[in-house]
């Protein structure tokens, strides 16, 4: 992964904006892939169709996936580790995260495990949540690829009936089916994907996954509408304190 221009050496050793001027993140070529349109079913099965059904789930899955990894791109490693919150969340460690459970939902569930997973897979000390110093960038986009690759595996091997254990959850509930795995982790990886475009919009001003969804204003004018949200939050403060 190459570093984009003023995100090389000299972004890892500066310090981090608080709040960057607005880039909108380019295309992404991974997203197309996967399509990012609304889906229609047009020509298709009924949506009661298992396959369909199944085909859908795991599109959105890869959308959310390829977003989530996008948010690495162009970051230098300083900055794809910089915790930006009090819980110190950071875009390479949400990467590493999903990677991980996805390992294990769409594998150990099924009884398909990853083959020499890592140590830390199943380790309750949060070291799924950043990379220590004897990984790179590199190293976790490729457990994220070697993940996704044996969940889809999964999916493409098992019926949306199959069933599984997760031995982790309550036992009323750990019985579950790639159905029920397959929401639950389209789901996760949605959310994570939201933290890390939220992240690296604190990073270096990149928003969006470059599908449309994110309005089309220059620098100055998101700086213009930022301050308008911050002026009626200051209104609206005063008001409720009776000022």
């Amino acid at each position: 992964m190459t570093d984009s221009p003023g995100s090389t050496a000299d972004a890892d050793v500066s310090g981090v904006p608080d709040v960057p001027s607005v880039r909108r993140a380019p295309a992404s070529a991974t997203l197309a892939s996967v399509g990012t349109s609304r889906l229609s079913d047009e020509g298709r099965a009924p949506l009661t169709d298992q396959a369909q059904v199944k085909a859908t789930l795991h599109r959105y899955l890869q959308k959310h996936r390829a977003a989530l990894v996008g948010k690495l791109d162009g970051l230098a490693e300083r900055q794809a580790r910089w915790p930006v919150t009090p819980t110190g969340t950071n875009v390479l460690g949400l990467v590493k995260h999903v990677a991980s459970v996805q390992l294990l939902y769409f594998g150990s569930v099924f009884d398909r495990p990853f083959p020499d997973p890592p140590a830390w897979i199943t380790a309750e000390d949060d070291s799924d949540m950043y990379a220590g110093l004897d990984e790179t960038t590199a190293d976790v986009v490729a457990f994220h690829h070697a993940s996704a690759a044996h969940a889809d595996a999964t999916i493409a091997a098992l019926d949306l009936d199959a069933r599984g254990v997760v031995p982790w959850w309550p036992e009323d509930v750990r019985e579950v089916t790639l159905h029920r795995i397959l929401v639950h982790m389209a789901y996760e990886t949605a959310r994570h994907a939201g933290h890390a475009d939220i992240v690296r919009e604190m990073l270096d001003g990149l928003a969006g996954d470059g599908d449309g969804n994110l309005a089309d204003k220059t620098a100055d004018e998101w700086r213009d509408w930022r301050d308008h949200l911050a002026d009626i939050a200051e209104r609206a403060g005063l008001r409720s304190a009776g000022l």
